[in-house]
């Protein structure tokens, strides 16, 4: 199996993600749209497309001029049901892609926060392997609607926290990739995000609460991305279908 991680900056990579392709024997590619318009292969001949985070807004397509065409390859990947896995960024810009444009939240989630999984989130291929109640790493100020047909699977008291749309393309808007040296790097960077600046997020506070934390986070993270590459996998034969 073969897939390709869509990276907006070096330190937003596929994380713990990567372990669990290696885990899984999957090829995992990674794409850094930010630098070069050009993907290591087509990306509709990957059995699966995974699309990161990054600081960036998912409505500043005038200052990330790779914006607006990723969008438009993940409206592509989705009408042709290519597998696909969007995370914090990521999933604002595949919610865009299925009909529905982020927009900001009500407040920022920097941090630690408490999500739980719905009734459907539970019954997941996917996100049912998590806990249908766990506090996780997040870092955003912009929330995904839930798009046209989709299906809600987390929550927190913020937003919504994980669809599915169609049957085979998740959104999560927390960091289950992230590993902990980048969550360090975002930790000891806080002052580049002004809303971080705002919230008068205290470093040394925020970082010791992700210490002890992060053996278990990643660990879930592995456990998602697994059951999404497992969920792949039980569908064989999709790349030569769409190929056709």
């Amino acid at each position: 199996m073969r897939a390709l991680a869509i990276v907006h900056q070096r330190d937003a990579g596929p994380g713990v993600f990567a372990e669990a392709a290696a885990a899984r024997g999957v090829e995992l590619q990674q794409w850094f749209i930010a630098e070069t318009d050009a993907p290591p292969a087509d990306p509709f001949a990957y059995d699966a497309v995974i699309t990161l985070g990054g600081a960036m807004h998912p409505d500043q397509d005038e200052l990330a001029g790779w914006m607006r065409p990723e969008k438009e390859l993940l409206a592509e990947l989705l009408h042709r049901e290519v597998p696909l896995l969007g995370s914090c960024l990521g999933s604002q810009l595949l919610g865009d892609a299925a009909g529905s444009p982020a927009r900001r939240a009500s407040r920022p989630e920097i941090g630690w926060y408490e999500i739980d999984l719905t009734a459907e989130g539970r019954a997941d291929p996917v996100l049912g392997s998590l806990p249908a109640a766990f506090t996780g790493f997040q870092w955003h100020s912009y929330e995904t609607p839930l798009p046209p047909g989709a299906v809600a699977l987390a929550r927190s008291p913020v937003c919504l926290q994980a669809y599915r749309a169609g049957e085979r393309a998740w959104g999560i808007q927390f960091h289950a990739e992230v590993s902990a040296a980048d969550a360090g790097a975002w930790i000891d960077d806080y002052e580049a995000d002004p809303e971080a600046v705002a919230m008068r997020i205290d470093p040394a506070k925020l970082r010791a609460e992700t210490t002890p934390r992060m053996e278990a986070w990643n660990a879930l993270g592995r456990e998602l991305c697994a059951s999404f590459f497992d969920e792949v996998a039980a569908r064989p034969g999709a790349v030569a279908a769409r190929s056709a």
